[in-house]
């Protein structure tokens, strides 16, 4: 799958992906939390997911620019950087009282998450020899990154516990601190690990930049209808991704309680690690289209059920409709690597900056949740899934149709 010299390169982008889950989703499990301790509406309550993600919109170009010049390395040890300061201000917002200090934290971490995304996306399917074994190590890596979209929900609801009055944000103080903790211990591995550098931008190309010499490029990443097409699918996707559990978070802390929604939501986020060892396991058998084909279509029965099947059909001592939202992460799971490779299949030289504006549109994690609260607040948040629907029908027309590269005469060498 990959060479052993990659291995130490591997696993570092691999402990990357951990945090870029276990962050993001940190201000999704805060939803409970801020719309008790702030009066918070539902749609309120996504906004520090919203700020999350918005981030990625400010800074998705200008991180692709930061890694074409400064390197892998650099990119990475800044991130880890940034997003100890921005949990550091979320834990600071529970002992001054402040929302706006909280949405700020995670606008904050947000620039971080989106600067190790355009770091361990390129960079695994680098390792892994791009194509099919390019996808399967980017699914293999999202293992990693489940791990911490597991945990997080779970710990916070844990710290709650079984009521939502007694929710506050220094009640999840302890979560905050770990994530700072493994931020910090992150940059030292980091630091010490050497991590290849294939796009750094060389000596020449520096001088002829500053000499304002560079021959001005006809094309890039947007000349490419699949990249395009590809890029609006990970908008949808992310948000699909994040607005299944947060809202169903909201839904069932009210409806059970904060304990028990954040255990089915941790399992939503264990369900896409068993989705991507299983996509790890397959995916240089299975192309990347079918995959994405197949998981959308069946995402999408999974979701037309927890809109419709009675809220007392009770499975396995629990609603059946929350099982159903834990399933989805088993078609989640491998829908971004799918995605992410069909969408940069054939891009050359071009993919860096791909990968940068991937990355601005990854802010849809954080826009279509918020809406999708603001339809919850409006007809209820089971009623709410229809804009999900909306968004997994888009991808299966991007897996049968958008994925096709038609635009194989830019030369990308």
């Amino acid at each position: 799958m990959a060479k052993n010299n990659n291995l130490p390169a591997i696993i570092v982008m691999f402990a990357l992906f951990f945090m870029i889950a276990f962050v993001t989703n940190l201000a999704g499990s805060m939803g409970v939390i801020v719309t008790n301790q702030f009066g918070a509406s539902k749609a309120l309550s996504q906004l520090g997911t919203l700020a999350n993600f918005i981030a990625y919109a400010c800074m998705g170009i200008p991180a692709g620019l930061i890694l074409k010049r400064k390197g892998y390395k650099f990119t990475a040890l800044a991130a880890v950087i940034v997003g100890f300061v921005g949990v550091g201000i979320q834990f600071l917002s529970g002992y001054v009282e402040s929302f706006a200090v909280y949405v700020a934290g995670a606008f904050v971490a947000g620039f971080s998450m989106c600067m190790l995304n355009i770091v361990v996306n390129p960079m695994l399917n680098l390792l892994g020899g791009g194509g099919n074994k390019g996808n399967q190590l980017i699914q293999l890596g999202g293992s990693c990154n489940s791990i911490g979209g597991t945990i997080a929900p779970i710990f916070v609801g844990w710290l709650v516990g079984g009521s939502i009055a007694d929710a506050s944000v220094s009640t999840a103080a302890p979560v905050m601190i770990i994530a700072m903790a493994i931020f910090a211990i992150a940059f030292i591995v980091i630091l010490f690990t050497k991590i290849p550098e294939p796009h750094l931008e060389t000596a020449e190309e520096k001088a002829a930049r500053k000499a304002g010499a560079v021959a001005k490029d006809p094309h890039g990443p947007l000349s490419f209808r699949h990249f395009v097409l590809g890029a609006v699918a990970i908008f949808f996707y992310v948000g699909i991704e994040v607005g299944i559990p947060n809202t169903a978070n909201i839904h069932f802390s009210e409806v059970l309680s904060p304990a028990v929604a954040g255990g089915f939501v941790g399992a939503y986020w264990f369900c896409m690690l068993i989705g991507r060892l299983i996509g790890g396991a397959i995916g240089a058998k299975i192309s990347s289209k079918h995959m994405l084909l197949a998981t959308a279509a069946v995402a999408i029965l999974l979701v037309l059920g927890i809109i419709f099947v009675p809220a007392d059909v009770v499975v396995f001592g629990a609603p059946l409709a929350l099982l159903l939202v834990s399933a989805c992460g088993i078609c989640t799971s491998v829908m971004w690597g799918s995605i992410f490779n069909l969408a940069a299949e054939g891009l050359g030289k071009y993919t860096a900056t791909a990968s940068g504006i991937f990355m601005t549109l990854v802010c849809g994690g954080g826009i279509i949740p918020f809406f999708q609260n603001l339809l919850a607040d409006k007809v209820g948040s089971l009623m709410s899934y229809w804009l999900i629907i909306a968004c997994l029908a888009y991808l299966v027309y991007y897996a049968l149709i958008g994925c096709k590269n038609v635009n194989k005469d830019i030369k990308v060498d």
